[in-house]
């Protein structure tokens, strides 16, 4: 069975357009209102979405997925729920690909041959682990590849040598990271990072992805131009964090859910 994420590149190059990433933290405000989120993140024209497993150490995000994070751990969400959400997406009718965003320690604890079980039955189609570099993550891709579900490394400014090493092992889509340090909204991004994406291009066949910072439809436009697909995080956890008085009151939840999806609808360039 072709991988949704390959699908959905695949009839994007025919249409000459460039997948819109959103990232959210699942549990945050609940796990019922963020599938609803997921089905307004596809209503506004989302290709697919990473969706975050909430961590107590999340050492790639910057304070705005920080405090989902926290937000969504005081419900005692955990990963098996982040992964079941996806299946009631699915349920749902919601049709694009799923990306779990998770720190390893969460995969470790869960058990690995259980939790690829649990990712394949529920739909899942690539997993983003942050933490789990590639000197280390032989076992982990073997698995992936074994459940036909891709494995996509974060790569960020670095020696033209370690961009070819992680390219040559991708799966799915090489997800380039557009400024130094953790998440979070940013006007400037790395100087040179036009000619880091070219570098990347130059390694890979596969899609090219850019995140870590983006936030605006300017910001989306301009990397659409360089590359396949735009990931968008802290902006939309932002824009939820925004609505969280609306979407914790059943008379004013659909207004919240209107603003997100106004806001996504916005950035698709």
């Amino acid at each position: 069975m072709t991988n949704r994420i390959d699908a959905a590149f695949e009839r994007l190059r025919q249409e000459g357009g460039t997948a819109l990433i959103p990232f959210l933290t699942i549990g945050d405000p609940d796990v019922a209102t963020s599938v609803e989120i997921i089905k307004v993140l596809e209503q506004a024209g989302a290709d697919m979405v990473e969706l975050g497993v909430p961590y107590s150490d999340p050492l790639a995000d910057g304070p705005v997925i920080q405090r989902a994070s926290e937000r969504a751990l005081k419900h005692r969400v955990t990963i098996e729920d982040v992964i079941h959400a996806a299946s009631d997406a699915r349920e749902q009718g919601v049709q694009m690909p799923f990306i779990l965003f998770t720190y390893f320690n969460p995969v470790l604890q869960y058990g690995l041959e259980r939790f690829f079980k649990l990712v394949v039955d529920k739909g899942i189609s690539g997993l983003i682990i942050p933490d789990l570099p590639i000197e280390e993550d032989e076992e982990v891709r073997a698995m992936s590849a074994q459940a036909g579900i891709h494995l996509i490394p974060l790569v960020a400014p670095t020696s033209n040598d370690r961009v070819k090493r992680i390219a040559a092992k991708a799966q799915g889509f090489v997800y380039c990271v557009s400024s130094l340090g953790v998440t979070g909204v940013r006007s400037d991004f790395h100087q040179a990072i036009d000619e880091f994406l070219q570098t990347v291009r130059e390694a890979t066949t596969l899609p090219v992805g850019v995140g870590f910072g983006i936030s605006s439809r300017e910001q989306v436009e301009r990397f659409s131009k360089q590359a396949d697909g735009v990931i968008v995080g802290s902006a939309i956890v932002r824009k939820i964090e925004e609505a969280l008085p609306l979407l914790g009151n059943a008379d004013t939840k659909l207004e919240g859910l209107e603003q997100i999806r106004d806001f996504v609808a916005g950035l698709k360039a």
